[in-house]
């Protein structure tokens, strides 16, 4: 008899929700949990199958009328910023960036509560506490970082000791092809820095340096204003019915 342990992820069907993207549709989504030693590996497949991660839960959406969930990764090694994006880069030449094990502080959740509720007051993650963010954080049975981005210190140089204003934050799953973002967040009263777009750019050049394809950035929905920022990333991919297609931007 066969007493090995069933390591194959078993997917479930959510109910019908209200879409946070579309008005007036509804949203399904197929999911299945992300534990034990096979963890990292059934995430990298997933990911590159459009799925997304949230905690140890996979998901992707399953709408039954709507296809407007585009799943996006930036073509790293083809990647040339634009102009507009080398001004972020220089207006972000202060910053210093550590790589740290997946656990949170209360630092790092004083500047998720300022970014909530000033971004995102209306948002599912409004109600979140420190113990949901540090679940949102260390629930993970993936190969999960956080980046932590501090505004580097007078004297500090190119410094070890990172003890500068921290104004950004990216928890992030490193993958065998890349990194995906899974959330990012950021001091909201710097508009000018654009740190946002910055983040995006520092994983970018990340993944250059470490010669690995691709930004996973989750899902383009065409049509959601929120959501247009991640198509400025060229060239990108995005997952449609024939597989990863390479994007290079609207044609008129």
């Amino acid at each position: 008899m066969n007493t090995q342990p069933n390591l194959s992820p078993q997917f479930y069907l959510t109910a019908p929700a209200k879409c946070p993207y579309l008005d007036a549709l509804m949203e399904r989504k197929v999911f299945t949990h992300l534990v034990g030693p096979k963890a990292p590996e059934i995430n990298d497949l997933l990911t590159q199958g459009g799925f997304r991660r949230s905690q140890n839960i996979a998901y992707r959406p399953a709408c039954e009328s709507c296809k407007a969930c585009v799943s996006v990764r930036i073509l790293a090694g083809e990647f040339k910023p634009t102009r507009s994006m080398r001004r972020v880069l220089a207006a972000n030449d202060d910053i210093s960036v550590r790589i740290l094990e997946a656990e949170p502080t209360n630092e790092q959740f004083a500047l998720f509560r300022r970014y909530i509720d000033s971004r995102h007051q209306q948002g599912g993650m409004a109600e979140m506490n420190a113990l949901d963010f540090s679940m949102m954080v260390e629930d993970t049975h993936v190969n999960t970082r956080l980046i932590e981005y501090r505004i580097r210190q007078e004297g500090d140089g190119v410094a070890e000791r990172h003890e500068g204003q921290l104004v950004g934050v990216a928890l992030t799953d490193m993958m065998s092809d890349g990194s995906s973002m899974v959330y990012s967040f950021f001091e909201p009263d710097m508009e000018k820095r654009s740190f946002g777009a910055y983040m995006i750019l520092d994983h970018i050049r990340r993944a250059q340096e470490q010669g690995l394809p691709h930004v996973y950035l989750g899902y383009w929905v065409k049509g959601s204003r929120k959501m247009e920022y991640k198509t400025r990333y060229l060239p990108q991919e995005h997952l449609l019915n024939e597989g990863w297609t390479r994007y290079e931007g609207e044609t008129t």
